[in-house]
C-alpha cells in the first residue's frame, strides 16, 4: 500500500510540474523586408504602436517588436543604417558593452562575445539589468546586414530560467539573406 501511495504522489507531482512547464513553439519569420529570417515564438504578435511608445518612449525606439500578450517578453529589432562590415562586429559589441556598463553599472554580466551563426559573425551579450521592481534578462545579438547593423534584443521581465535557452535558440536561428 505504501508503494502505491508513493507512486501516486510521484505521478501527481509530475503532472502538476508538466502543467506549469511553459511550451515555447518557435516559427521562422522573414523580417525587415526579407533581409533576415528569425524564429519568433508563434504566439507573439507585433507590438501595437501605442504600447510601443509607452515601452520605448525615446524616438530611437526599435524598428520592429514582437511581444507576448502581457507585453513582458519582447523580441525587439532595430535596423540601423550605420555603415558596417563583418570586421567591425567586435568593435560594435565592445561599444555596446561600454554603453551598458555606464548606463547600468549594476548589470550582472552572464556572457558576451562574437560567434558565427549560419555563416555570419554575430556579436552577443547576455546580461541582467535592474528595473524598478524586478530584474530584466537581456540577450542582445548584433549581426551586420548588407545595409547597416541589426540590433536584436530579447527582453524578459519574468521567467528568466525558462527563457534563457529560448533566447539562445532565437539567436542561433538567425539567417541573414
Amino acid at each position: 500500500m505504501k508503494k502505491i501511495t508513493s507512486t501516486t504522489l510521484a505521478i501527481a507531482i509530475l503532472v502538476i510540474a508538466s502543467a506549469f512547464n511553459l511550451a515555447f513553439n518557435l516559427e521562422s519569420k522573414l523580417l525587415l523586408d526579407g533581409k533576415i529570417e528569425l524564429k519568433i515564438p508563434e504566439d507573439f504578435e507585433l507590438m501595437k504602436e501605442d504600447m510601443l511608445k509607452v515601452k520605448y518612449p525615446m524616438e530611437s525606439r526599435p524598428t520592429l517588436v514582437y511581444t507576448n500578450e502581457s507585453g513582458g517578453i519582447n523580441v525587439a529589432l532595430n535596423h540601423t543604417q550605420n555603415k558596417a562590415d563583418q570586421d567591425m562586429i567586435t568593435a560594435y559589441k565592445d561599444n555596446l558593452v561600454q554603453t551598458f556598463k555606464s548606463v547600468y553599472p549594476s548589470t550582472k554580466w552572464k556572457e558576451l562575445g562574437v560567434k558565427e551563426i549560419n555563416g555570419r559573425k554575430v556579436g552577443y551579450m547576455e546580461l541582467v539589468t535592474p528595473a524598478m521592481d524586478t530584474e530584466i534578462y537581456n540577450l542582445l545579438f548584433l549581426p551586420i546586414l548588407k545595409a547597416g547593423c541589426l540590433f536584436a534584443h530579447l527582453i524578459v521581465q519574468k521567467d528568466m530560467k525558462d527563457w534563457t535557452p529560448v533566447g539562445k535558440e532565437i539567436m542561433n536561428s538567425l539567417i541573414v539573406k
